[in-house]
């Protein structure tokens, strides 16, 4: 038997997905260990780390921080008696059975793996960003739009991404400004066309943002001209990053079947190409990336891998006490 720490369910990701898995799997008395910590670019606690007030989440008709509607899902999974790993996970061994997760040089084996590591977003690298990241600055148009009704805002980017979140933010925004640092967009026609002919959306091309101007909340953009080098000043109330986003999955490149920018392709449900391992939330969900979606798909892969632990004959896997002296090790 290999050394290590021995499981039921092992969940990486401390996300909206992740969270609910654990709640769901803990509560079937599986013995299920979670990793707040994710991989290389990852964020514990999900994108909602990030964000101020939630109010499209259901239950909470005053909305929430979502900081604290983490803390709450994690008190949850708490509860029912899921135990935690608060590290980064630095590789995976999805070769063979027992599956393990490693953390540096610890090793922790499972009958069923969850992963939920959800997707970065892709932001413009600067400080000024950062600092007002939740104070007017966002990556997510269905999440936060709704703040910044009658306001004029500005969405950064030329793909359909960018022409999505435009569109959609002219319902609650008085004027929306596309910006893009070229002379033409990348979206397909369709998504331009809409973009192009809807009265509340404007353009300045051949520009890049050269710093977010503002205290405590965004009052205006800064940017540059990228051909003639002159800078000017746009005043916005917010400032939408619609540039892309990147799924945290490179430690499993070469076990899990993925599609071309990197999410992983769940080919039954929530099952990967791996029996055994399955997958849940923003890390395969490159469409809706909502919290509550993402919750979802915890919850869905909770129950299809306890199907798979309860459909399983483990007759290599000591389950009594032998188990048991084997998570001390």
């Amino acid at each position: 038997m290999a050394n290590g720490k021995y499981y039921d369910v092992l969940i990486i990701g401390s996300g909206p997905a992740g969270w609910t898995a654990a709640v769901y799997s803990a509560r079937a008395n599986l013995k299920t260990l979670l990793f707040t910590g994710l991989v290389a670019g990852g964020t514990p606690g999900g994108q909602l780390m990030l964000t101020t007030e939630v109010e499209n989440y259901p239950g909470f008709a005053e909305g929430i921080l979502g900081p604290e509607l983490m803390d709450q899902m994690r008190q949850q999974a708490l509860r029912f008696g899921t135990e935690l790993v608060e590290d980064d996970v630095t590789r995976v061994d999805f070769g063979q059975k027992p599956l393990t997760v490693y953390v540096g040089d610890d090793a922790y084996h499972g009958k069923a793996v969850i992963v939920a590591t959800g997707a970065s977003a892709i932001w413009l690298g600067l400080d000024s960003e950062e600092r007002l990241r939740g104070r007017g600055v966002s990556s997510c148009a269905t999440c936060d739009g709704f703040f910044f009704r009658g306001k004029e805002i500005a969405v950064v980017g030329g793909g359909d991404t960018a022409m999505e979140e435009a569109t959609y933010l002219t319902q609650h925004a008085s004027k929306v400004t596309v910006i893009h640092r070229r002379d033409a967009l990348r979206a397909s026609k369709i998504m331009q066309d809409r973009a192009f002919n809807n009265p509340k959306i404007a353009f300045v091309f051949d520009n890049v943002v050269e710093e977010v101007l503002g205290e405590n909340a965004v009052e205006g953009v800064r940017l540059r001209n990228v051909k003639t080098g002159e800078e000017s000043t746009l005043p916005v109330q917010g400032l939408f990053i619609a540039i892309g986003h990147r799924p945290n999955t490179e430690i499993f490149r070469g076990q899990l079947d993925m599609d071309e920018p990197g999410y992983i392709i769940a080919h039954e449900h929530t099952a990967t190409n791996v029996p055994g391992v399955f997958v849940a939330g923003d890390v395969r969900d490159h469409r809706y990336r909502q919290a509550v979606t993402a919750a979802g798909d915890g919850c869905m892969a909770a129950l299809d891998a306890q199907e798979y632990i309860t459909g399983e004959i483990w007759t290599d896997w000591a389950i009594g006490e032998e188990a048991v002296a084997a998570s001390q090790v």
